[in-house]
């Protein structure tokens, strides 16, 4: 069900100064930057910057890519698993939900059908 690491989330205070500080570190500009999410493509991968969100500041959430958020959710629920946040369609056809594991680390699951894994050899 689960098919690698996809997005890893930082919460941020200033999410104009983190979207520049990025955009410097990283030698790239983000390719989806809006008030609520900006997201830059690295290597492959996703970084996304989220100004004072759940997690907290300085926190980390990491997503597992899946192909069926609602039935990764479901599952995990199931294993005990506490929800945190219900799948929610974020915009062009990206769903992303969070549980809290039994141990109480933020479990990211996003479906992502424009995910493409880069060579970076």
């Amino acid at each position: 069900m689960f098919q690698g690491l996809r997005t890893v989330v930082y919460h941020v205070d200033h999410l104009d100064e983190a979207k520049a500080w990025y955009s410097a570190a990283f030698a790239t500009d983000p390719y989806f930057d809006e008030p609520f999410y900006v997201g830059f493509t690295i290597g492959g991968f996703e970084l996304g910057l989220v100004p004072d969100g759940a997690v907290g500041r300085g926190g980390v959430a990491v997503y597992w890519g899946v192909s069926d958020a609602d039935a990764a959710l479901k599952r995990m629920l199931e294993l005990g698993a506490g929800e945190n946040e219900e799948v929610t369609d974020v915009g062009g056809g990206v769903r992303v939900a969070t549980v809290l594991d039994p141990f109480g680390n933020v479990l990211g699951i996003i479906e992502n059908p424009h995910f493409k894994l880069e060579d970076v050899r």
